[in-house]
C-alpha cells in the first residue's frame, strides 16, 4: 500500500468508508438512481419523439449523474460535515455550460431553448431523486413532460408561436415560378430570402425557408398552390425549432 504524504494527510485525508458502509450507501441509492433513469428516459423519450438533439440517453444520463452526485455529495462529506450539498450545488453550474452548447443563433431567432431548459430541469429532477424526493421528482417529471406535449401543440393550434417551414416549389419555368412565388408571399406579407435554386434535367427546384404561425403556413400554401408555373410544392419543418 503507498503511504499518503503526512503533509498532504492534513491538507485533505484520505476517505476510508468500511465494506458496510457501502452496502448500506448501496442500498439506499439503488431505489433513488433507478427511478432517476426512469424519470430522465420519460423526458428523454418525449424529445426523441419531437427529434430533438437531447433524446433518451442524455436525459437518462444527465438525471443519473445528478442524482449520484447528489448522493456522494452527503456521503464524501459524512455524518460530521458542515456542507454536505457543496458537490451538488456545482451541479447547476456544470448543467448551465452542457444547456448552453444546445442554444443556436441563426440568422434571426435562436432555437434550442427549450432543449436546453429541459435538460436544466431534468437535472434538478435527478437531484431530488438522490436527496430521496420521490414524489416531487415525479410530479415535476409529468409536468415536464404534459409541458412539451401538450402546451407545445397547444401553441402550434392557437397560432402562438411561429415555426421556420423550408419550402421547395417545383417546376419546368424557374422565372415564373419565382414570379409565382413571390405573388403569393406579397399577399400574405412576407418577404422572399435566402432563396436555393437547382435543376434536375427539365425540372427546376426553388428552395427558401419561411418563419410564420400554423395559420400562416396554411394560408402561404394555399396561396402557392394555385401559382402558374408550380406544379408540386414541399414543406420540411426545420428540425432547430423546439
Amino acid at each position: 500500500m503507498i503511504a499518503l504524504d503526512p503533509k498532504l494527510a492534513f491538507v485533505a485525508p484520505p476517505i476510508t468508508i468500511g465494506w458496510l458502509e457501502q452496502v448500506g450507501v448501496v442500498n439506499g441509492a439503488v431505489g433513488r438512481l433507478l427511478l432517476a433513469c426512469l424519470l430522465g428516459g420519460l423526458v428523454g423519450l418525449e424529445r426523441e419523439l419531437a427529434k430533438k438533439p437531447a433524446g433518451v440517453r442524455t436525459n437518462l444520463l444527465i438525471c443519473l449523474g445528478a442524482a449520484f452526485f447528489t448522493i456522494l455529495s452527503s456521503v464524501i462529506a459524512g455524518d460530521t460535515g458542515s456542507n454536505k450539498g457543496q458537490i451538488a450545488s456545482n451541479i447547476v453550474q456544470g448543467i448551465g455550460f452542457l444547456g448552453a452548447g444546445l442554444i443556436l443563433h441563426n440568422r434571426s431567432r435562436l432555437s434550442g431553448l427549450a432543449s436546453a431548459a429541459s435538460i436544466w430541469v431534468v437535472a434538478s429532477i435527478g437531484m431530488a431523486c438522490g436527496a430521496g424526493l420521490y414524489a416531487p421528482a415525479s410530479v415535476a417529471a409529468g409536468i415536464v413532460i404534459v409541458a412539451m406535449m401538450v402546451v407545445g401543440f397547444l401553441e402550434q393550434r392557437v397560432n402562438l408561436k411561429p415555426y421556420n417551414v423550408t419550402y421547395e416549389a417545383r417546376g419546368a419555368d424557374q422565372l415564373l415560378m419565382l414570379q409565382g412565388i413571390l405573388a403569393a408571399l406579397d399577399k400574405q406579407h412576407q418577404r422572399l430570402a435566402d432563396v436555393e435554386t437547382a435543376s434536375v434535367g427539365d425540372l427546376q427546384r426553388i428552395v427558401f425557408p419561411l418563419n410564420g404561425t400554423n395559420r400562416q403556413h396554411a394560408q402561404v400554401r394555399s396561396q402557392l398552390s394555385v401559382q402558374p408555373g408550380i406544379t408540386q410544392i414541399l414543406s420540411f419543418r426545420d428540425p432547430e425549432d423546439d
